[in-house]
């Protein structure tokens, strides 16, 4: 067994979990809420930004140029191909994409987001592959499914976003699962046993990201925050 197959099997309580949330089921069933699909992409779109800016750190800490080019790509993904499952989402709540941009961070957000950062810039490249790969796989885990359970057409509300996730090869996880094995077979076991905490610990975030999203999450105090 690879690591990255130790991994997933490791977080499987979890991406099922994932796959029964309300949020992910309300894709499949075209019935969420305006309100939480609206929720939804404000904190994603400031959760890829941030996103984007650990590629930028797991670059800095690339010992090859193909290394780089791998996490190059994903910022050029990240800027513009992931915008088309946001427009989806947008489409269907009846919002501008433009007018959700610029938003606060939601305590989930904040948190997941932190912990990505926290990793990237004291870790290695390792590390960074193991804390970024349940985002990516979860996503495309998640599309598959319900591109075989709920084989929606044109007509479904949420075609564009199943559709675009479960269609994809997702080769960026099969190049995150190939390359962070590879780092696993040089480290020592107190390394793998951090990186496996790493992934384990984004597989929860990403949980609480759905979480977040279907019950509006929001922080205990309200605060008045200025729009960037």
């Amino acid at each position: 067994m690879t690591f990255s197959q130790e991994i997933r099997q490791a977080a499987d309580p979890i991406f099922e979990a994932i796959f029964n949330h309300p949020f992910v089921q309300g894709i499949a069933k075209g019935d969420l809420r305006s309100e939480q699909l609206i929720h939804y992409v404000k904190q994603d779109f400031e959760y890829l930004n941030s996103f984007m800016r650990i590629y930028g750190t797991a670059i800095a800490k690339c010992p090859t140029r193909e290394d780089m080019a791998m996490f190059n790509e994903q910022i050029s993904f990240v800027l513009h191909s992931e915008i088309h499952p946001h427009n989806n989402f947008c489409d269907v709540a009846g919002v501008r994409y433009e007018d959700l941009q610029g938003y606060a961070l939601s305590p989930s957000s904040h948190h997941y987001i932190r912990h990505m950062l926290t990793v990237a810039h004291e870790g290695d490249l390792g590390d960074i592959l193991a804390v970024l790969l349940p985002c990516p796989w979860t996503y495309w885990e998640i599309g598959v499914k319900l591109l075989e359970e709920v084989k929606p057409d044109p007509s479904h509300p949420f075609y564009d976003w199943i559709s675009f996730y479960g269609n994809r090869t997702d080769t960026i996880t099969h190049q995150f699962c190939a390359r962070l094995d590879q780092w696993a077979e040089q480290t020592t076991p107190a390394h793998r046993a951090r990186m496996k905490e790493h992934f384990l610990l984004s597989c929860q975030f990403e949980y609480m990201f759905w979480d977040m999203a279907y019950t509006l999450q929001d922080w205990p105090v309200p605060m008045e925050v200025a729009r960037v």
